[in-house]
């Protein structure tokens, strides 16, 4: 069991709620997470009027305004996301990652890193300042409809993730708590850390190695700006305004000089846990792989610390197409 590679730890309240007692919403969640469901899907529709009776009874009406503004502030001229969706995808990965299974029912996704002054100050956060101040001005728009900063946090990392050209649709929910207390510190994973580190950081959040190798890929949209500061800028591959494995194959030593590679993704690409699943997502077919598990993968991250998901409302059909 140590040495599992694939995440099949159940999460939230899903570890004490029996199959009878599942809704809909739970009983998808934990199918997701388990492997028996996709965690992408083609579901779409349009919303009624914002101020109408039909979206007053819809409580994912209002979210497909909100996801109109964020898709417009994240796509750029050219198709592809922008700085802001980068920003965005990143604050996702960071809000939801201050939990472990040591930390009780406490931080995880609930818009602590936004609510709390105290975590934005903390150095591994440096850079998500403008996008906090964007999550602000939504909040300060939309709040009066009933929405969380935690399910706002995630539905603009959802949203960015498949405004980048080949991103995934991934299954996104709402109904997330709201916490003003600041998450514990020393959870987020560092750059200059070893693969045991690394691993055992991420085995503490019921993610195994090749989730974590999935989850990695997001750096496929990435540009670094305070890890080297001499190189501001420089992406971790060479397509960073598009969702595609790029960053495994040359992560994997064939990257052109311009791409800044972190220490940590180096090592953790030629562990022997995670070095398989690199080399699958490298390959041929590769691309829907890493999709597919990506998708599993970010369901379960941004749904960490929370527990009440099988109260939660399945909103996923308001994301671009």
């Amino acid at each position: 069991e140590a040495d599992c590679k694939e995440s099949v730890e159940l999460i939230g309240d899903l570890e004490w709620l029996h199959d009878y007692q599942l809704s809909e919403v739970g009983a998808r969640v934990r199918n997701i997470i388990l492997g028996y469901e996709s965690g992408e899907t083609d579901e779409i529709y349009n919303a009624p009027p914002l101020h109408s009776y039909a979206c007053r009874q819809d409580t994912c009406c209002v979210w497909w305004y909100i996801v109109d503004e964020m898709e417009r502030l994240f796509r750029g001229p050219s198709g592809r996301c922008t700085n802001p969706a980068r920003a965005a995808i990143r604050l996702g990965f960071h809000d939801a990652s201050g939990w472990s299974k040591f930390t009780g029912q406490f931080g995880g996704a609930d818009g602590s890193i936004v609510l709390a002054p105290e975590e934005i100050l903390r150095p591994l956060n440096h850079g998500l300042e403008e996008i906090i101040e964007q999550m602000k001005i939504w909040y300060n728009k939309w709040g009066g409809y009933g929405i969380s900063m935690a399910d706002l946090i995630q539905m603009a990392g959802t949203v960015a993730t498949v405004v980048c050209p080949l991103g995934p649709r991934i299954r996104s929910f709402v109904g997330r708590p709201d916490s003003y207390t600041p998450c514990t510190d020393g959870l987020l994973p560092r750059v200059d850390s070893d693969a045991d580190t690394l691993i055992e950081l991420f085995r503490a959040k019921t993610i195994q190695p090749f989730g974590l190798a999935a989850l990695l890929g997001a750096h496929s949209t990435s540009q670094q700006r305070f890890v080297d500061p001499s190189r501001f800028g420089d992406p971790q591959d060479s397509t960073p305004g598009v969702w595609d494995t790029a960053f495994y194959s040359e992560t994997l030593g064939r990257a052109p000089p311009r791409v800044f590679t972190f220490r940590s993704d180096i090592v953790l690409s030629e562990d022997p846990r995670i070095y398989p699943e690199f080399r699958a997502f490298a390959g041929p077919g590769g691309q829907q792989h890493w999709n597919n598990d990506y998708a599993r993968e970010y369901v379960r991250l941004s749904l960490l610390g929370v527990y009440n998901i099988n109260n939660l409302t399945d909103c996923t059909w308001v994301l671009p197409p």
